[in-house]
């Protein structure tokens, strides 16, 4: 018999992985593009005029699913005989290949139950690098084979655009994946970076102050996306009418109208992103001679017939109700100071601990830059060309989009951050403030410490809940002390001891939440060892043994209050007497006394 050494067996292993790696990535494009092909063919069965037959509806439906990765679509049959670029990616359709293709990598780069029991046997996972080159594979083999069995049909994929960027959106998606199942670290920086780069992404500080930057960032581009899907929702409230007419007008049988709802909830992420830039100022363009703007309307709009473009506005200059588009920047810049102010001053955090004004400015202008950022991102595919002539330019501009976005949320978020600040650091009169041990006495170099120390912590206590199970809330900071340990294991009232201070649990409810409980007096100034004294007194003996017992949870007997107070008098008489007594005598069965 022949045994397989270790290193064969490791290398087998491996392979192995590999190749299940690329199946997760095949499966996870085939499972996008099977869901798509499936709803593409109900429409098709339904219709009772369709234009081709089964194949044209496939291919259709292969062209449809490029168009979620990015990919520019070509439509040949058109009424002037010129094909017709389609270059506008509907996100919300968009956003279940990017889920597939992120949990397809995160899956074949993450350690299996298996794989752990048995290391023993030299069994590895791969490599992030090798599941994420796999998965990237497996994906778009399929993304290729697709795009080849489209090209003829009525909408086919432009082949410029499979490399750009399709490829670039499931190799990003597939990073993601490998990167959470890694643990989402953030560092080390790579080798051929610049050693003070390294330096920098090595420090806890610099990391703490990314994330808190990031998180502000993301806030921000929250608040414009939710900001213009309002506009966009009052804005087709009040123009009901047409938005109807154009949804009937557009088909006259329940499924064509089934088929203009889905896509239009499938553009409802890009309107609000339109609505978003609106409010921004730079607006959106409506064919290449018109721009729609607070301001006004310039220029002659080519609109297509579609429910959603019910809400641009009408022409002419603007009124009132469009200027107050411009609450939606100014709430995203507040949001932006909010979530970097939140820990930059935290409400349970001593002053010292608190970030300097510099740090505050140099966090909120990073969230800035990252809101900036992703506003421009995300308006690249907001929009595009839905034709030729005057519709080849269509949606926000990215290029006028993102640096709006990104002069709104600096210009406005960082006073507003240091205002905020100077509003959560004032003592005076504040309750959630008054119970915070202040530290502005410590030393810089101890101070400094101590924030590092909680920035490490910082991430543990974030968003946890206080002792009774409830979360902490903003509005309310307050709440979550009052069950939270003090200094020193110390609970507060009504809270239960936390596990450091004490491993017994509490017998009973606290004697101060006792009815008629009565606090001890001053001890009496006479000597506290004389029997006839007041402290040894009957009365007194007997209230404090009934003190002791209610206090107990009924754990103490009912022992004779006089037996046990002479008996202490005897032992403090003999402990006056030989106050080191014999060490034989409470063990008669140890050594006998050394001569």
């Amino acid at each position: 018999m022949t045994q397989r050494t270790p290193k064969v067996t490791v290398r087998r292993n491996r392979t192995l992985d590999l190749v299940s790696a690329l199946v997760k990535g095949v499966l996870a494009a085939g499972l996008g593009l099977g869901s798509l092909t499936v709803l593409v063919m109900v429409v098709w069965i339904s219709s009772p005029y369709p234009d081709s037959g089964p194949g044209g509806a496939l291919r259709a439906a292969a062209g449809v699913w490029l168009l979620a990765h990015g990919a520019g679509l070509v439509r040949p049959d058109t009424l002037s005989g010129v094909p017709a670029p389609v270059g506008m990616v509907p996100l919300l359709l968009a956003m279940g290949p990017v889920w597939l293709a992120h949990r397809a990598a995160r899956d074949a780069a993450e350690p299996q139950e298996e794989r752990n029991e048995d290391a023993r046997d030299g069994a590895a996972g791969p490599s992030r690098a090798g599941a994420f080159c796999a998965v990237t594979a497996g994906y778009l083999l399929v993304v290729a084979g697709a795009a080849a069995y489209a090209r003829g049909g009525p909408l086919y994929a432009d082949p410029d655009t499979l490399a750009f960027p399709v490829a670039l959106v499931v190799a990003g998606a597939a990073a993601a994946g490998v990167w959470t199942a890694a643990g989402r670290p953030f560092g080390p920086a790579p080798s051929w970076s610049p050693l003070a780069v390294q330096e920098a992404v090595a420090r806890t500080l610099f990391r703490r102050r990314a994330e808190a930057a990031f998180r502000s960032a993301a806030a921000g581009l929250t608040m414009l996306l939710g900001g213009g899907a309002l506009l966009v929702a009052v804005a087709l409230g009040r123009n009901a009418g047409p938005a109807q007419d154009a949804f009937l007008g557009l088909a006259g049988d329940w499924s064509g109208r089934i088929a203009v709802l889905l896509l239009a909830a499938a553009l409802v992420p890009n309107a609000a992103l339109w609505g978003a830039a609106y409010g921004l100022g730079p607006g959106f363009s409506l064919g290449t001679g018109a721009t729609a703007t607070p301001l006004a309307l310039d220029g002659t709009p080519a609109l297509p017939r579609f429910p959603l473009l019910a809400a641009v506005p009408d022409q002419g200059a603007g009124a009132l109700p469009n200027w107050a588009a411009l609450a939606v920047p100014v709430a995203a810049a507040l949001a932006v100071a909010w979530f970097a102010v939140r820990r930059a001053a935290p409400a349970d955090a001593p002053r010292a601990r608190a970030w300097s004004p510099r740090e505050t400015v140099l966090v909120t202008l990073l969230a800035a830059l990252g809101c900036g950022a992703g506003t421009a991102l995300l308006t690249t595919v907001a929009g595009g060309p839905i034709g030729t002539g005057a519709l080849s330019e269509f949606g926000p501009v990215w290029w006028l989009t993102g640096p709006a976005a990104l002069v709104w949320t600096a210009v406005i978020g960082v006073p507003a951050a240091l205002l905020m600040r100077l509003w959560r650091l004032r003592t005076p009169g504040w309750a959630w403030r008054r119970d915070v041990q202040e530290a502005d006495g410590l030393p810089v170099a101890e101070a400094a410490t101590d924030e590092e120390e909680e920035e490490e912590r910082e991430e543990e206590q974030e968003g946890e809940g206080d002792g009774a199970g409830r979360p902490r809330r903003w509005w309310a900071p307050w709440r979550g002390r009052r069950a939270a340990a003090g200094e020193g294991g110390r609970a507060g009232p009504g809270a239960p001891a936390s596990p450091a201070a004490s491993s017994v649990p509490s017998p009973g409810p606290a004697p101060e939440a006792a009815s008629g409980f009565e606090p001890y007096d001053f001890l009496p100034t006479d000597p506290w060892h004389e029997k006839d004294g007041p402290w040894h007194g009957k009365e007194n003996r007997e209230a404090r043994w009934a003190s002791l017992k209610q206090g107990s949870g009924g754990l103490m007997a009912d022992f004779p209050a006089e037996r046990t107070a002479d008996h202490a008098g005897r032992t403090d008489r003999a402990d006056r007497i030989d106050p080191v007594p014999d060490r034989r005598a409470a063990d008669p069965d140890g050594p006998g006394a050394t001569p």
